[in-house]
């Protein structure tokens, strides 16, 4: 049944994005904040139907350390699911991601419209030097900055390590941070086609200061608290 469930979330996946994605191409026009604001409309969708193909639901904790300026979250990822709940829970977002994501046909036309910071992971200096500059561009704009820190997905239970470029944007910009934690690898693991029902908890930490202190020392404060708070979540 379970397998079923996730086909047919899978299959609806497969008929809604396309087309979803050329409504969003006609947006192209519209400012960059009106642009995302319809097309995280897909996102919102896929929880729905996360909710009620495959029973997952989700709770959010900490919901008083909400930015109400343009922030950096730097976010636990270990799953797909976090990427859909960021653009529910959270307002306006330009992502960090690997360009690499912007060639998929449908779905990356429509997330180069939502104004991302798409880096080449192998360029090293030169992607830290597009995300230090292009980060705060976004803040400018009124986008708060989605980085997993991690890099890649981590297996629930696991640690990966944290880089240090979100860090760097933050202590650069003078942006605070907003550590989130969750346990969505629980239900939804890390390259898994099987979804299982049950709640998935995301908890968002106070914001970290970043003015006047260092990246390594901004970067151990996320890791300590995503970690730690990770622990407290059901397992």
């Amino acid at each position: 049944m379970l397998f079923l469930r996730s086909l047919i979330f899978l299959l609806l996946q497969i008929i809604i994005t396309p087309i979803f994605s050329v409504l969003a191409l006609l947006t192209f026009p519209l400012p960059a904040l009106t642009r995302y604001r319809f097309i995280s409309l897909w996102a919102k969708m896929m929880l729905v139907l996360l909710r009620v193909v495959c029973g997952i639901s989700y709770q959010v904790r900490g919901l008083e350390n909400m930015p109400t300026e343009p922030s950096m979250i730097l976010c636990k990822h270990q799953s797909a699911w976090e990427t859909l709940a960021l653009q529910e829970v959270f307002p306006a977002q330009a992502w960090v991601l690997k360009r690499e994501l912007l060639w998929i046909p449908f779905f990356g036309w429509a997330l180069a419209l939502t104004n991302p910071i798409a880096i080449q992971r192998s360029d090293g200096k030169g992607a830290i030097k597009q995300l230090l500059k292009q980060g705060k561009e976004r803040l400018k704009q009124g986008f708060h900055v989605v980085i997993f820190p991690e890099g890649t997905r981590v297996p629930f239970g696991e640690r990966g390590k944290y880089k240090i470029g979100g860090a760097l944007l933050a202590a650069s910009s003078g942006a605070q941070v907003i550590p989130v934690a969750h346990n969505a690898g629980r239900l939804w693991g890390r390259k898994a086609f099987v979804k299982r029902p049950g709640v998935i908890i995301m908890s968002i930490g106070a914001p970290i200061e970043s003015k006047g202190r260092k990246a390594d020392e901004i970067n151990t404060d996320v890791e300590a608290w995503i970690e730690n708070e990770i622990q407290q979540l059901p397992h």
